[in-house]
């Protein structure tokens, strides 16, 4: 991601929350992605993104990256090489070149572990938001995200965020490559019961936003 107008160039700056349920009015502008990690080690990431827009596939515990390409390659619209860094305080290194979608394709096909979701876009308040739905072994999982030019600070989160997510890295991408969701969803659910929500509140003061 970059933004050279607000001297950010090659830095993210975004928010995460999970979500239980995605309310079905969001539901619109949906986009199948599937990516691989060829490296996650330490919150330092080679991956590779095949997006297809407009396309909503039906995504279960039962579905495998490479098949639902094969299906959708030739939906594929845009692909990328994305470099990260490790997340510190919703702040991120991310250096990313747009490549030819076939391309993308058979890099995805031929390696590194893969992530299958689609992702909706969503104007809530006065934010973009992209919600990622998971398939596969990340299924039932569910993440929102605010992203912006500069630090995310007095955000209205929407009332359907459960808790903030956001420099957990259990979350990240390219960790649930790795480790996906299913294998410690159990362990977590217990986990948020014991210590209940919570979001940050070193950004300024958080709203809760009504739909």
């Amino acid at each position: 991601m970059t933004d050279e107008t607000t001297g950010y160039a090659d830095f993210e700056f975004e928010r995460r929350f999970l979500v239980r349920e995605l309310p079905a009015a969001l539901r619109d502008t949906p986009a199948l992605i599937v990516q691989s990690y060829f490296l996650s080690d330490g919150g330092y990431a080679l991956r590779v993104r095949c997006q297809a827009s407009g396309i909503e596939a039906r995504l279960g515990a039962s579905s495998d990256a490479r098949d639902v390409l094969d299906r959708h390659q030739g939906d594929v619209d845009f692909a990328a090489v994305t470099v990260k860094g490790p997340s510190v305080g919703g702040t991120r290194y991310e250096a990313e070149r747009e490549i030819e979608p076939s391309v993308g394709v058979e890099l995805v096909r031929r390696g590194g572990a893969q992530i299958l979701k689609t992702r909706y876009a969503a104007w809530l308040g006065a934010d973009g938001w992209v919600i990622d739905v998971f398939g596969g072994a990340n299924h039932p999982l569910i993440v929102a995200e605010c992203e912006r030019s500069g630090p995310v600070t007095d955000l209205q989160i929407p009332e359907f965020c459960v808790t903030e997510l956001t420099d957990d890295r259990r979350f990240s991408n390219e960790s649930l490559a790795v480790d996906p969701y299913s294998a410690w969803a159990a362990p977590f659910a217990r986990e948020l019961t014991a210590q209940g929500p919570r979001f940050r509140q070193d950004f300024g003061p958080n709203g809760r936003l009504t739909l």
